[in-house]
């Protein structure tokens, strides 16, 4: 198993990009089809200590009484409503923590929008709702507490209009993208260095990746071992939970007197597998 990356690694790329309120205020605009201009009036306001089960917000921040909070994820997870509905609790106590909750006096909160940018590679379309009330293990007609997140496919080839209208984020995914590609061929930090060689050739993120390139190239290794890291996670816990339910049909034939031939034929399964899974329930029983 690879070994587990530090999560609460001090910066992300997308953080590191989109933290400047000019880049940050051209991305609003695209998702929100606004047109500000002053990036001053942007009031960016990201928990550092909010953290549940060792992931943070990627960026919140405050304009024009709405509470924007983006987060990107090279991972798909239906779970994201419930993580932005733990931090906007943090961030609601933070904003409040000096008013009288008892007062006679209504509290004003600004109202919150929730935005995930998604550049996996799990197959999603350009956009996808995800809602708090899908996790609920009772399914009612209405109910008294939702909450929605907009997942944004920023994949090569998605959402072409937004990409248009944030040159910034096309660049971002751009640069992602060839590093996730250039690294299935060679060392992952060979690919980062070859991604960002380019890009500042070809003027993607120049400008930034000149700034920051150490630190820059940094996080992008960071960034794609925890990828990985995931992905390895995933298929060695689905390969477990295949090895288990192998097991147990295994069982029954082998009660019915089933030879190693004719399990693995009806289990349309190499004889070899089928004898190491039998060699396991051996040595378990045996335990």
């Amino acid at each position: 198993m690879a070994q587990k990356t530090n999560r609460l690694y001090k910066s992300r790329l997308f953080v590191m990009i989109f933290e400047e309120k000019k880049k940050l205020l051209e991305l609003y605009n695209a998702v929100s089809g606004k047109h500000y201009e002053d990036p001053e009036l942007l009031e960016i306001n990201t928990l550092d200590n909010a953290i549940y089960m060792s992931m943070k917000n990627d960026i919140s921040f405050l304009i024009d009484a709405r509470l924007a909070l983006y987060e990107h994820q090279s991972t798909y997870s239906p779970n994201l409503p419930l993580r932005f509905f733990l931090y906007l609790a943090d961030l609601y106590s933070d904003m409040i923590r000096n008013v009288n909750l008892y007062s006679s006096k209504k509290v004003q909160l600004p109202t919150p929008h929730f935005v995930v940018f998604y550049n996996g590679e799990r197959k999603q379309p350009d956009r996808k709702i995800l809602k708090l009330s899908d996790l609920y293990s009772v399914v009612e007609k209405e109910y008294k507490l939702n909450l929605e997140v907009l997942m944004l496919n920023i994949n090569s080839g998605h959402n072409p209009e937004l990409m248009e209208s944030c040159h910034t984020l096309w660049e971002y995914a751009e640069y992602t993208n060839r590093v996730r590609t250039y690294a299935k061929e060679m060392a992952v930090d060979k690919a980062v260095e070859q991604a960002v060689t380019e890009c500042i050739q070809e003027g993607i993120l120049k400008e930034f990746l000149e700034k920051n390139k150490a630190e820059a190239m940094k996080v992008s290794i960071y960034e794609y071992d925890e990828e990985r890291h995931i992905r390895q996670e995933r298929e060695e816990a689905w390969e477990e939970g295949r090895e288990a339910v192998l097991q147990s049909l295994i069982r029954k034939k082998l009660e019915k007197g089933k030879s190693l031939r004719e399990i693995a034929d009806e289990l349309e399964t190499e004889e070899d597998e089928i004898r190491r899974l039998i060699e396991s329930i051996e040595q378990a029983e045996e335990e």
